[in-house]
């Protein structure tokens, strides 16, 4: 009786996520006419845009042993896990303020939220890695059996950015400048990343900003997945898997300590 309680309680909460997640993904274009393509939109003519300067203009060249010589396809493959975590986590922070309604009026599991997001970011993750595969094919770039690992990689990402979204929802309830210091702190972030720049270029003397940043290895493996037929290097994988399971943990003890006073908050 107990088992089969749970597996229903289970079903109801997949159900519910499904339905946050396509009321999120809905509502961000709700009237508009062309719908999710916005979605693809603003991050291709980003991409162009930076490639027209980066590239082009200010005439960066790939160094010796990259995984790549196209300067577009290093910089498309490092902007994808960026982007599903920005997402995540820049929408995650006013997530709890924007359904104040479903958390003071009912018994309404508000841990949800940020994860919903998740999962409604997802669907323009992979319209995105479709159009970088597409990308690859044209230039001639196959891709190679390890890039059967990016759905390992997209849920450690998920994990790691669900972890933070609920330590900054969370807060956002509470002081309401919250999402203004996220999105400084993400945009100062963005330049710490090897994103534009190889990793090379990096001083020696400002190596630890790398090695303690784990966007950094998010990005590395996007780019290894893809551009190379390297399986993914064991002690690597294992600080991925350690800060998406250390930022997941932590945000869900920070949120469950946090939640008791969302109603009268909020």
């Amino acid at each position: 009786m107990i088992g089969r309680q749970f597996l229903r309680n289970l079903v109801d909460r997949r159900n519910l996520l499904f339905q946050l997640a396509m009321r999120d993904f809905r509502q961000r274009y709700i009237g508009s006419a062309a719908g999710w393509l916005w979605g693809l939109v603003h991050p291709l003519v980003m991409l162009a845009s930076w490639t027209f300067v980066f590239q082009y203009c200010l005439k960066s060249e790939m160094p010796p042993g990259s995984p790549t010589s196209n300067y577009t396809l290093f910089l498309v493959t490092g902007y994808l896990p960026w982007m599903l975590f920005q997402e995540t986590v820049l929408r995650s922070s006013s997530s709890l303020l924007e359904n104040a309604n479903l958390i003071t009026k009912t018994l309404f599991p508000s841990e949800m939220l940020p994860i919903a997001v998740f999962f409604s970011s997802l669907a323009n993750h992979f319209l995105a890695l479709l159009l970088t595969m597409g990308a690859l094919y044209i230039w001639d770039a196959s891709l190679s059996p390890p890039a059967l690992m990016l759905p390992v990689y997209m849920v450690l990402l998920g994990l790691f950015g669900v972890g933070l979204g609920w330590i900054f929802s969370s807060f956002q309830v509470y002081l309401r400048d919250t999402a203004q210091a996220v999105t400084v702190l993400v945009t100062f972030w963005f330049w710490m990343t090897p994103i534009f720049i190889t990793e090379d270029k990096i001083p020696d003397s400002m190596r630890f900003l790398l090695n303690g940043n784990p966007m950094s290895y998010f990005v590395r493996a996007y780019r290894d997945r893809l551009l190379t037929a390297a399986w993914p290097d064991v002690s690597e994988l294992a600080i991925i898997v350690a800060w998406a399971l250390g930022a997941f943990l932590a945000g869900g003890l920070v949120f469950r300590h946090l939640k008791k006073g969302f109603a009268d908050v909020l």
